[in-house]
């Protein structure tokens, strides 16, 4: 059955629906739908084992994040769909996140520490040096054509999960793309709960500065203003080997759903391109800085 079908279906609407596809997800379809009571998102998506990705658990932190002030309400849900409420917000482009780092610092300090309180059912880690080594074993099972460079794929994490220092374990959103950030003009609000876990704080921070490509000074100013301090030499290492881990993470995000996935306009294999070249970027910076293992 097509989206607009599928959506018409749902037997949450009042009266007649207007609907028009959303753009931009990189593995799910999305939709934007008018009734009588007003505009919702309405999200398409399934399991994905390959990804560490199940909707049930999605949906449960979905809910949460709206219960603890995160995120906008979910008003329906059934197998593979998700319709929340509409937000009145711009979504982040790069250029935002680079822009207002100390916002981003308030929001993740805020969304850490209250979301364990209100999440429920079975927990869930994300690591991100587990989940580049399972997908080394993904990429390699499936004939991958980065096969080669797998081997050192797996050396470079080593090296980057050597270099963290011990944090406290926090509840993380895990994916900080700007597109996930919404700014209704007074506050910033999050969404795409696919790979919230437990972590700690150091993904989440680095995430946000690899994926908008923060330079150094704007990045002392997310830490600063997430720890309430100057980052010391350890910290800042660690941050900057996390930074090329999320690249490291993205990079192979992308090899794998070039596998197993096939969204209308999305070019894979031209997105492990692009976070390929980050991350040989950030892995300059980070040896001129930091040495070599």
């Amino acid at each position: 059955m097509s989206g607009p079908k599928r959506i018409a279906a749902l037997p949450c609407w009042k009266g007649s629906v207007d609907m028009e596809p959303l753009t931009g997800g990189l593995s799910n379809e999305s939709w934007l739908v008018t009734d009588a009571a007003g505009r919702h998102v309405v999200r398409f998506g399934k399991d994905y084992p390959f990804h560490h990705v199940i909707r049930e658990r999605e949906l449960l932190v979905a809910r949460a994040a709206h219960a603890a002030g995160f995120s906008p309400a979910v008003e329906y849900a059934e197998s593979g769909v998700m319709v929340s409420a509409f937000l009145e917000a711009r979504t982040w482009t790069e250029e935002d996140m680079r822009a207002q780092p100390e916002r981003i610092a308030r929001l993740l300090h805020d969304f850490h520490h209250r979301m364990p309180s209100a999440v429920s059912g079975p927990g869930f880690m994300f690591w991100v040096f587990h989940v580049i080594r399972d997908y080394a074993r993904t990429l390699a099972a499936g004939g991958s054509r980065h096969a080669t460079d797998l081997p050192e794929y797996l050396r470079l994490a080593a090296e980057l999960e050597e270099a963290q220092v011990p944090l406290p374990i926090i509840f993380g959103h895990n994916d900080l793309l700007p597109g996930n950030f919404l700014d209704d003009g007074e506050r910033l609000w999050l969404i795409d709960f696919e790979y919230a876990g437990f972590n700690t704080a150091m993904f989440d921070l680095a995430g946000a500065a690899s994926n908008s490509g923060m330079d150094e000074e704007t990045a002392e100013c997310l830490l600063a203003g997430y720890f309430g301090r100057a980052s010391e030499t350890a910290l800042k290492r660690s941050f900057d080997a996390m930074q090329c881990a999320s690249l490291l993470r993205e990079a192979m995000w992308a090899m794998v759903s070039e596998l197993h996935l096939s969204a209308p306009g999305v070019d894979y294999a031209a997105y492990a391109r692009e976070n390929l070249a980050r991350l040989f970027a950030a892995l300059d910076r980070y040896h001129s800085r930091h040495g070599k293992s």
